[in-house]
């Protein structure tokens, strides 16, 4: 099995995405290299064999590693990258690159809009609105809408998106603590940072849990029964991650329990969020469609990030921008 990489003249890019407007951003381009673009699954397996570079995400299936005799690149669409099976690609001589940094500013303002919302009752505002109910002026202090001035805020994972989070929620005059990896590498924006093992020694102080870490082995059920038992009562839980970094069943107990006084998810275990899960139920937990990453200029940014590594390629280079393998 060869694993030169063609050139440009003899390429074929494959986009495949259910919405992004990849292959028409591309070839506005005019960079004369051959492509196509599917929709759906179904699409794309019957056509990942015309491939030599695939812009992928939720579409890849790790059996297509072995339907695509011509596939040497994936670049994948979003900074996650557990879909793919590094075992299945390196058998196959397909390198991966993930699009780290594409979106973080707009992943982080997400993260920020869903605190503020969550801290003013904007879901409640807008509740009130579709039923034209002006709520009146509110005796229970426990009702009223809050300021977030002073509060602590703890960013877990403080990468890319936690850091541009961090700076944002210091123009709120937050206080900020975060969890990385390596702690050495220093605070950024954050008034403190720790390592990923002193997470359930800082859930007690912090008013305001923020995860914005990658899904590992580690960070796979990371805020479960113990993690919400070991919250500040009336803090609020932000996932701008993924879903699996959450235990929904142990975060439903928690909600109902009222230990927890509210949730904004932007991403959940199962997607779409099943119509029977109680989480559409509770008022206070706010639910947006993992649309953190969203932004018009996405296509854009991705290309840009497929363009240079096809460069790399090109020129023999070794190391990807964001590589996976």
């Amino acid at each position: 099995m060869t694993t030169q990489f063609p050139a440009k003249d003899s390429l074929t890019i494959g986009f495949a995405h259910v919405a992004y407007r990849l292959a028409e951003r591309f070839a506005l381009r005019n960079t004369g290299i051959r492509h196509f673009e599917v929709r759906s699954v179904d699409e794309l397996a019957a056509r990942i064999g015309e491939a030599d570079a695939l812009v992928v995400s939720g579409f890849w299936r790790n059996e297509f590693a072995a339907r695509a005799p011509r596939l040497r690149f994936i670049q994948s669409i979003s900074a996650g990258t557990d879909q793919y099976g590094r075992d299945a690609l390196k058998a196959h001589g397909i390198r991966l690159a993930s699009a780290q940094g594409v979106n973080e500013r707009a992943v982080a303002e997400h993260a920020m809009a869903l605190i503020l919302a969550l801290a003013r009752r904007i879901p409640e505002a807008r509740d009130n609105q579709a039923k034209r109910h002006w709520r009146g002026m509110v005796s229970d202090l426990a009702r009223r809408e809050e300021e977030i001035g002073g509060k602590t805020l703890l960013i877990v994972g403080l990468g890319r998106i936690g850091q541009r989070l961090a700076k944002l929620a210091k123009a709120f005059d937050l206080r900020v603590v975060g969890t990385k990896r390596d702690p050495s590498t220093g605070p950024g924006a954050a008034d403190e940072v720790h390592g990923n093992e002193r997470l359930l020694a800082l859930l007690p102080q912090a008013d305001i849990v923020a995860l914005t870490c990658p899904l590992t082995p580690e960070t796979e059920g990371l805020i479960g029964a113990k993690a919400l038992a070991t919250m500040k009562p009336g803090a609020h839980l932000v996932n701008v991650a993924r879903g699996r970094c959450v235990d929904e069943a142990a975060l439903t107990a928690a909600l109902e329990g009222g230990s927890l006084a509210a949730a904004a998810l932007d991403c959940v275990r199962e997607e779409p969020l099943p119509m029977h899960s109680p989480l559409w139920l509770f008022p206070n937990v706010l639910i947006t469609p993992h649309s953190a990453g969203e932004t018009r200029r996405y296509e854009d940014n991705v290309i840009d990030l497929l363009m240079e590594n096809l460069g790399r390629l090109w020129r023999g280079e070794a190391a990807l921008r964001n590589q996976i393998l």
